[in-house]
């Protein structure tokens, strides 16, 4: 599958080595029997999503959701790899067909979405917007979004709501908002720095770091406003019921419980989007 060249992203902010992980037998044995015979779990992804999802064009992964996966895998026994898809919708099919037995994410958590899969949720997230510098078209919240372009992922829930927002003001008589869609973060970005969009309507951590990278052509705008979203949980996915959703969660809260999961957060510079308590479709809307 082609993919999109990504930009040079920034380093972590820190370069401690994260500690190895002791494997914990109690854990292993929750495993389903197929996993535990394979010894190999697969992780998919639908590119990068920094500073979580890292992807090079040689398919390797960096980030936080890659030493996360690192340490569950050392704490399971067994080995994680990682598969890149086109896409979110790519990515919720392949884990319902088996090909892949989970995404570490983190993918937004909501109710509809929970009718098919569980969500393993280890990080909070918020919605903003990444504009030209000097932000020419005054997008500071979503109601500022008519008359302008906007850039999104596609099939995700920034999607749905910018939609919505574009329903709106072509409801209430203001100027039409247009929706752009991309298959990833890369090219929605890419479109902004291009001015083909106005704006980039994505998580906030991931936006941050591509403003990091964008020599000073791209700001933040939005930060601190709901944008269409309450509390917004994101985490790891896999089919509805699936036996590996508590394991996830019991090996996260271990990473939790022995400091790991901070360390990793801070190395990524996610201090602002740790959880206080991991747990299943937190998200109540």
């Amino acid at each position: 599958m082609a993919m999109s060249q990504a930009p040079a992203f920034a380093q972590a902010t820190s370069n401690a080595a994260i500690p190895e992980q002791k494997a914990n037998d109690a854990l292993r044995a929750k495993l389903p029997e197929d996993v535990k015979s394979s010894n190999k779990l697969i992780s998919v992804n639908s590119g990068s999503f920094p500073p979580y999802e890292i992807v090079t064009d040689t398919r390797t992964m960096t980030g936080a959701s890659a030493d996360m996966t690192d340490a569950i895998g050392q704490l399971l026994g067994v080995k994680i790899e990682h598969a890149t898809v086109s896409g979110l919708s790519a990515l919720l099919s392949g884990i319902k067909s088996g090909r892949y037995q989970f995404s570490m994410g983190p993918v937004g958590d909501f109710k509809s979405r929970q009718e098919a899969n569980d969500f393993v949720d280890w990080v909070q997230e918020y919605v903003v917007f990444a504009v030209q510098k000097g932000n020419p078209k005054g997008i500071k919240s979503l109601d500022d979004a008519c008359g302008a372009r906007i850039a999104v992922q596609s099939g995700g829930s920034a999607e749905k709501v910018i939609k919505a927002q574009a329903e709106k003001c072509e409801a209430d008589g203001k100027p039409k908002l247009e929706v752009q869609s991309y298959t990833d973060q890369p090219t929605s970005i890419l479109s902004v720095r291009s001015k083909r969009a106005d704006a980039f309507f994505s998580s906030q951590a991931p936006l941050t770091y591509f403003v990091q990278q964008s020599n000073g052509e791209l700001e933040l705008t939005g930060v601190g406003q709901k944008n269409g979203f309450d509390d917004l949980f994101q985490g790891a996915v896999v089919t509805k019921d699936s036996p590996l959703g508590p394991v996830l969660l019991a090996a996260i809260q271990e990473l939790v419980k022995n400091g790991t999961y901070a360390q990793i957060m801070k190395k990524w510079g996610l201090e602002n989007n740790m959880i206080a308590e991991p747990g299943i479709n937190k998200a109540q809307k």
